[in-house]
């Protein structure tokens, strides 16, 4: 096969989408290129189902390969090992869109695997994962209905740009992955700095028009080259069997579904099921026509909900479509943790703890991507308990994941800059109870455990999950749905933001595509929703506590010469190892000469920044110092007034009278007050006793020193001294240069 290659223009930017050449054993391979990030999208279908499955098993993996970015793997066996956490929500991003594009019934295994062989730190390879897996499937023989389109949106310098620099989007005040076939959207997934609703239904309008180029670039590849999709029809179910379910269920049904309650409904509609089953199986011998029951009770159960919702309005718990689940709020709930709340919507339950750290707890990224460290962290944990399972605990999967990313994302516009609150924060959401919107529920957690934690957060989040219903043409956008809603609905539409604007979304659909008048009523119904649940969330805690935990650690910065990092280090890190040990307290050194120091112990912390001081501080003329007689010279005394830095106070200026002699008014080892009146244009330091001793009378502050008047007095017994050479002033400096006048 010849390679054949089609290229499109993205907003001014060359893409190019090539078969043929690479992977040809696979079902569909592409290799698709913007600048030079080079992606190879590959899918392969197996050729039977596996037994007992009962879902679409669809598999997508998106490889991050270091050698793309010219990086080497840490870690001892310099290999990629587990994915990142990068790389697992590059892989949903793939996934989410294409799922609703198979047929229903479909069970062969598919996978998708995007690897990333190069990539420029400007174009952007998750973007062109979506797409050249969308076109890897599109030529394939198996069975997707795409193609779809993704764009990744950006508003810069007051305007909205179709798939922005990598290198930029820290500035932008909007990230928005749009993905949808050409004539709907799909999935949407978004972090934002407060735009309003209006932005971000223009900015999807905008995303739609590139994302139809993509697909017809694609439908011209599968014109060229595509091979013949397998024929595959959606099973039918025998009519007898399904007038037999509606006449069973009958009034049964809704007594079994309708209830508040999740535990006790999903108890009544299993032993419904059970009953239906024994009383219409007693005449079936086929066994896989049980199976056929169990998928006819199924349907008529999603049918009935979404029927009721939309001709009556009604939910399955009672409400109405806008209604929300009752709320309750609790901050401060653990003793020992640095900050800490419990937020109830319904049966759904989430605990939020924050945890503040040093500077040095940031997080280290091992990525193809530019950032490096991460100071705010969100992890999500799903118990089995949580939903009244008992399975085996394991580290998080990519559910875990992608909830806690979208949690953090909708966090993270609000946490104060590291100049205004230099801690690095880690917030764990705890799922307790589970019935829809968990995500959202940390969110509003996190919000009111950073309050609690006193972390100064710009404005409190909220955050509200929306479904969807059609029937028959007809829709119904449902308000705060909860995990029956979700499962039977067409869509999980997530909002997070705060009074202002929003600061995330994530949108899955089930459906072929949502037009852009329901995402507008969805958004704005979103709102509402929001601006409630933030009244009921500051009715408890309206702004952050004004004191942290006792048992937080307190970080105080310091500014200090660059060129004085060295003294504070020393060599082979042993002085800064000293203040550590010494004062037990955490420090961190920043390249501009910002210092880091963190300690619970607060008489710790000043001894460590008392120490770093005299390590870096340089004297500044005009003002007044306290420090010590460390050497005596017929011309004048030398003061140590910061560790290693002395000055000399002439016998002119130690006091305001004629001074035979320096031990007349002071001796070695006394502390007096000087001031620093001149550096010469040798870098030499001239300190004045006298200036200092009038600028503290003036000011009316107390004068300390500590002088062995016993020495002066014997001094003065002694005598005058005799006569000096070379007259007055005569001498030599610490250098041993001639300092007559």
């Amino acid at each position: 096969m010849q390679p054949v290659t089609k290229r499109i223009e993205v907003a001014g930017r060359q893409v190019s989408l090539e078969t043929g050449r690479v992977a040809e054993q696979a079902s569909g391979a592409v290799v698709i290129q913007q600048g030079d990030t080079v992606v190879l999208s590959t899918c392969v279908m197996s050729k039977e189902p596996r037994p007992g499955i009962d879902f679409f098993p669809l598999t997508c993996d998106y490889e991050e390969k270091l050698y793309a970015a010219g990086k080497i793997p840490g870690g001892f066996i310099r290999r990629e090992g587990r994915p990142t956490e990068a790389a697992v929500l590059a892989s949903r991003l793939t996934d989410r869109p294409l799922r609703p594009l198979f047929p229903d019934g479909f069970r062969l295994d598919v996978q998708v695997v995007s690897t990333v062989l190069s990539v420029d730190q400007e174009n952007d390879p998750t973007i062109l994962s979506i797409n050249g897996a969308s076109a890897a499937l599109t030529i394939s023989e198996i069975p997707f209905q795409g193609p779809i389109g993704a764009v990744r949106m950006g508003h810069l310098d007051g305007r909205l740009v179709v798939n922005p620099p990598m290198s930029r989007m820290e500035e932008s005040r909007l990230d928005l992955v749009v993905a949808g076939t050409e004539d709907a959207i799909l999935m949407v997934e978004a972090g934002a700095r407060g735009v309003t609703e209006d932005e971000v239904v223009e900015a999807l309008d905008l995303a739609h028009e590139q994302i139809r180029v993509f697909c017809q670039a694609q439908r011209g590849l599968r014109d060229e080259i595509g091979k013949p999709k397998i024929d595959f029809a959606p099973p039918q179910f025998p009519e007898e069997l399904g007038r037999a379910v509606e006449e069973y269920l009958g009034p049964r049904l809704d007594a079994a579904v309708y209830n508040a309650d999740k535990a006790s409904r999903e108890s009544d509609v299993d032993a419904l099921k059970a009953e239906m089953l024994a009383a219409l199986g007693e005449d079936i011998a086929e066994p896989e026509q049980m199976d056929v029951l169990k998928k006819l009770f199924d349907k008529k159960v999603k049918d009935r909900v979404r029927q009721r919702v939309i001709e009556e309005g009604v939910r399955t718990d009672g409400r109405g479509l806008k209604d929300i689940r009752s709320i309750t709020v609790e901050v401060g709930v653990l003793p020992r943790t640095h900050g800490s709340a419990i937020f109830t919507r319904g049966q759904t339950q989430a605990l939020t703890i924050a945890t503040l750290g040093s500077m040095s707890d940031q997080q280290k990224l091992d990525g193809l991507g530019l950032e490096e460290f991460k100071r705010y962290m969100h992890h999500y944990n799903f118990p089995s308990f949580s939903v009244g399972e008992a399975r085996p605990l394991r580290g998080p999967g990519r559910r875990e994941i992608g909830h806690g990313a979208l949690a953090e994302r909708a966090l993270v516009p609000v946490i104060p800059s590291t100049e205004e609150f230099p801690y690095t924060i880690r917030m764990v959401s705890e799922i307790l109870s589970s019935n829809g919107s968990t995500s959202m529920a940390s969110v509003c957690g996190s919000t009111l455990a950073l309050m609690d934690a006193g972390v100064p957060i710009t404005a409190p989040v909220a955050g509200i999950a929306m479904g969807l219903v059609t029937r028959e043409g007809r829709h119904a956008i449902l308000t705060d749905i909860q995990g029956v809603e979700d499962a039977l609905g067409d869509m999980d539409f997530k909002v997070a933001g705060t009074r202002d604007g929003i600061t995330a979304l994530q949108m899955d659909i089930k459906i072929n595509g949502l037009t852009r008048e329901i995402m507008a009523q969805a958004l704005a119904q979103a709102r509402e929703a929001r601006l409630f649940v933030l009244d009921r969330m500051l009715g408890v805690i309206p702004e952050p506590r004004r004191e942290m935990s006792a048992y937080a650690p307190r970080i105080t910065t310091i500014q200090i010469n660059p060129d004085k990092i060295r003294d504070v280090i020393g060599p082979g890190g042993k002085v800064i190892r000293k203040i550590i040990e010494e004062t037990g307290v955490e420090i961190d050194v920043e390249d501009d000469g910002r210092v880091y120091i963190a300690s619970v112990n607060q008489d710790g912390a000043r001894r460590a920044i008392d120490w770093i001081k005299g390590l870096t501080d340089e004297v500044e003329v005009g003002r007044v110092y306290r420090g010590k007689v460390v050497r005596i010279m017929p011309f004048g005394a030398f003061v140590e007034v910061l560790p290693n830095q002395d000055g000399l106070v002439h016998i002119s200026q130690l006091t305001d009278h004629r001074v035979d002699k320096v031990e007349d008014v002071v001796n070695l080892g006394d502390e007096i007050v000087v001031k620093a009146v001149e550096i010469d244009d040798k870098g030499r330091l001239n300190l004045s006793r006298k200036a200092a001793l009038d600028e503290l009378s003036e000011r009316g502050e107390p004068i300390e020193e500590k002088i062995d008047q016993d020495a002066i007095a014997a001094a003065l017994a002694a005598g005058p001294p005799p006569p000096r050479e070379g007259g007055f002033g005569g001498g030599r400096d610490r250098g041993g240069r001639d300092r007559r006048n």
